[in-house]
């Protein structure tokens, strides 16, 4: 992580999110020559009913805890909804958490069990998105879901499943505001930073949403993938917490045409080999650099 959100991460958040804010959204007019992108400091200070200069300690960090009036009208300004609300309020915890005993990642035996016997895709992974366990569906779906693969990894530096996502750039932008989510304020957690790091140095797209400071909460949905075989498949997405991992299954409508591909697909994966568990630490191959 950067020494400015690792240190500052209030200010951090602040900073970034009124600069996604345009004058108009908050009701200003947008005037000439603004030499910044969004909000001012004083127009947020203004908007808020604060002073100019207290706005100026919270950015600079001179002041990490204000209080929960303070808070509340800057998400107000800042347009900030619950999840983003939740977050800032959790940058300003009046004391520091203990710090937490990292435990590995452990994928329970009763889970191994459950992903042999679900029919549809389905596997299991880390905080940090890494594929800890899958069934053989999941890889017949696409073979960045086997164990040891990091799915932000693949998102933003395997061109083969940006093509698999009908819409990548979406995809992109909620996976990246889901690790901000999930990291929360374990910025010295190693995994996290060698992850960070890594997509920030090869991916210019990553370091442009990662700057953004967006939060969200990345649960159940529908997506349309592309798969290489079968072609265009619509389906639904759960996540279901198990201890201390996530169980990620993909199923389609009954009867619909992406039900039919994926009985497809199943048919023609039975023959293939069977991945359901990881060794060591997950880690891709090399991919070629993502533009």
């Amino acid at each position: 992580m950067k020494d400015d959100e690792s240190g500052n991460r209030l200010g951090s958040y602040l900073r970034a999110r009124r600069e996604l804010v345009s004058p108009g959204q908050a009701g200003l007019p947008p005037g000439g020559n603004r030499r910044v992108p969004g909000l001012r400091r004083e127009e947020v200070a203004l908007l808020a009913g604060i002073s100019p200069d207290y706005y100026l300690r919270l950015e600079r960090g001179r002041d990490k805890n204000p209080s929960p009036q303070v808070l509340a009208s800057l998400a107000r300004v800042l347009h900030l909804d619950d999840v983003e609300r939740t977050y800032l309020l959790g940058l300003t915890a009046a004391h520091p958490r203990a710090p937490r005993r990292k435990r590995p990642e452990h994928v329970p035996a009763r889970v191994h069990q459950l992903l042999a016997h679900l029919p549809i895709p389905a596997f299991v992974e880390g905080r940090a998105f890494d594929v800890l366990a899958s069934n053989p569906m999941a890889v017949a779906l696409s073979p960045r879901l086997r164990p040891g693969h990091n799915r932000l990894r693949s998102l933003f530096l395997d061109p083969e499943e940006q093509a698999f996502q009908q819409d990548w750039a979406k995809a992109a932008v909620s996976f990246v505001a889901a690790l901000r989510t999930t990291i929360g304020d374990d910025t010295d957690d190693p995994r996290f930073v060698e992850l960070v790091g890594e997509l920030a140095l090869a991916s210019q797209r990553f370091r442009t949403l990662w700057a953004r400071h967006d939060v969200r909460n990345l649960d159940g949905g529908t997506t349309t993938v592309h798969h290489p075989v079968v072609g265009a498949l619509r389906l639904h997405r759960d996540k279901l917490p198990v201890d201390d991992v996530i169980l990620v299954v993909y199923y389609p409508d009954k009867d619909s045409d992406s039900d039919e591909k994926l009985r497809l697909l199943a048919s023609l994966s039975r023959s293939g080999p069977t991945d359901t568990t990881a060794h060591g630490r997950p880690a891709d191959a090399p991919h070629p650099k993502a533009p």
